[in-house]
């Protein structure tokens, strides 16, 4: 991106926006080339950093690789940041999503099962305050867009401990998640399935997939609270 490039994403001034790529080139995790900056390959280290301390997650994959060779179907985990969740471990099958996700990459929290897992952990107000500040759209005809509608579903999750989404973050994908609590019963991290809809209903979903997921996710929460 050029330097405006960079400032109107940012809203940032262009000096502002200058002294910050600067330092970042002096830092190492940008380059510039012809007045265009570019991320280095340096960037991984700080995602690589937060998953290097936390060895739960090396642990943990091998817990995914079985859950993915049992319902043959791709697994991920993520944490909530802000509005959005953020992937830390994904074990893929078949390439069933438009976008491409990995560690570090971001969705919103609105609209997928994990997010709306995480946001079941929270109280009604951290709830709504998330809500308001999320950018709320509708990303396919299914997604629940009334904010009303969506504290009602998040209240249906909290209370029977897993979500299902069907083809709301983007058509033909269904999505079932269930949550990995540590030792205090504090919701970490949610543990999902994604599947094709038109391949597998949200009946069969929720069938197929539900139990080996929570028994997952327990045998993950189960190694999370004798790690605290």
């Amino acid at each position: 991106m050029t330097l405006s490039e960079v400032a109107a994403a940012a809203g940032l001034t262009r000096a502002g926006a200058r002294r910050i790529l600067l330092t970042l080139v002096q830092l190492g995790y940008v380059s510039l080339d012809e007045r265009k900056f570019r991320l280095t390959a340096r960037i991984l280290d700080l995602g690589f950093a937060y998953l290097s301390s936390m060895p739960f997650w090396n642990l943990a994959e091998p817990i995914m690789e079985a859950l993915v060779e049992q319902v043959h179907e791709s697994s991920s985990a993520s944490v909530l940041e802000g509005t959005d969740i953020v992937y830390v471990l994904r074990v893929p099958t078949h390439k069933i999503m438009t976008i491409t996700l990995g560690p570090g990459s971001r969705l919103p929290a609105y609209c997928t099962s994990m997010g709306r897992v995480l946001l079941s952990g929270l109280d009604d107000a951290q709830v709504d305050s998330i809500l308001r500040r999320s950018k709320i759209e509708a990303r396919t005809p299914w997604t629940v867009t009334d904010r009303g509608e969506l504290r009602k579903l998040i209240a249906e999750v909290r209370a029977r401990g897993w979500a299902l989404v069907n083809q709301e973050l983007e058509e033909g994908l269904v999505s079932i998640s269930a949550p990995i609590r540590e030792r205090n019963g504090r919701i970490l991290a949610a543990l999902n399935v994604s599947g094709q809809a038109n391949r597998t209903s949200p009946q069969q979903v929720v069938k197929r997939f539900l139990p080996p997921l929570r028994a997952a996710a327990e045998r993950l929460s189960d190694l999370l609270r004798r790690r605290s």
